[in-house]
């Protein structure tokens, strides 16, 4: 990986993962998503998120989520 696509902007994590930017900005700030503020901007390690996202896919996909009506 290029050094320098490993650090995403709030943008191209929009385009990323396909969440709203308000949503991220919101995770970021409780620190639901890994992120690091600089300055007033926010950035997102790539290779973090894509842990970020396998945990959160592995939790959610259990037998609890299958009963559930959508």
């Amino acid at each position: 990986m290029d050094a320098l696509d490993r650090w995403l902007t709030i943008d191209e994590l929009v385009s990323y993962i396909k969440m709203s930017r308000t949503k991220l900005y919101g995770m970021a700030q409780r620190g639901e998503i890994p992120a690091s503020k600089i300055g007033s901007q926010w950035r997102f390690d790539r290779e973090e998120i894509d842990r970020w996202m396998k945990a959160h896919a592995n939790a959610s996909s259990g037998p609890d989520r299958k009963n559930k009506k959508r």
